[in-house]
């Protein structure tokens, strides 16, 4: 377990550093909660650490995020090393960015979750993925995924969102159809509102 005595104190220095944003009481007490859940899991990671569903089931119950491809996206970011599963250091800095994160690192993070195929930009059919996920209402009259595309026109050009109920400027500056992490980093010091413009991927203030 990730909290035996031999090592466990070396164990919660090493992450209370590398974390930076949780005292060493606060990491003690997520790497308790990080072997609940590991107890939880498939035994096929060996006690190294927890699957997609037990990651999955505790953001849902801790935070209520419940959008599949967003919970997915969270997953991937969290799981630095492409295994499959949270080890202990990927699941106390994940949740230090999740909840203390500066807006810097919260940009890096948001932005990752919506570039679902991790070539650095999000492109017109990244947006349509997580705006037809993320918007629970549409027009009865209208075929729901031509609402979306036109919202993800919208955004392109000059975004006046009602899915965050604010005016807002999401600039493509190049106008390639697809926005850099440039792109967003501006538009979203310019109004952080539109840091979870293409779907919720942070628990909320409560």
């Amino acid at each position: 377990a990730a909290m035996s005595r031999k090592g466990g104190k070396l164990l919660v220095d090493s992450l209370t550093r590398s974390a930076k944003h949780f005292t060493k009481s606060e990491v003690e007490c997520l790497v308790k909660l990080f072997d609940t859940l590991v107890a939880k899991a498939s035994s096929q990671f060996a006690g190294a650490g927890f699957d997609r569903t037990v990651f999955r089931d505790t953001l849902y119950n801790a935070f209520g995020m419940t959008d599949d491809v967003v919970l997915d996206r969270v997953f991937s970011t969290f799981d630095k090393d492409n295994s499959g599963c949270i080890t202990v250091a990927e699941w106390v800095e994940g949740l230090a960015v999740l909840l203390r994160g500066t807006l810097e690192e919260k940009m890096k993070y948001c932005f990752a979750v919506y570039d679902l195929n991790g070539d650095g930009y999000i492109s017109k059919e990244e947006m349509f993925q997580m705006l037809k996920h993320s918007l629970l209402i549409q027009p009865a009259d209208e075929e729901p995924d031509e609402g979306v595309k036109d919202l993800v026109e919208i955004a392109l050009k000059k975004m006046a969102s009602t899915y965050l109920l604010v005016p807002f400027l999401l600039q493509d500056h190049d106008r390639d159809g697809k926005l850099s992490f440039m792109d967003f980093e501006k538009a979203v010091r310019d109004e952080n509102l539109l840091l979870e413009a293409f779907g919720p991927c942070l628990p909320d203030i409560k």
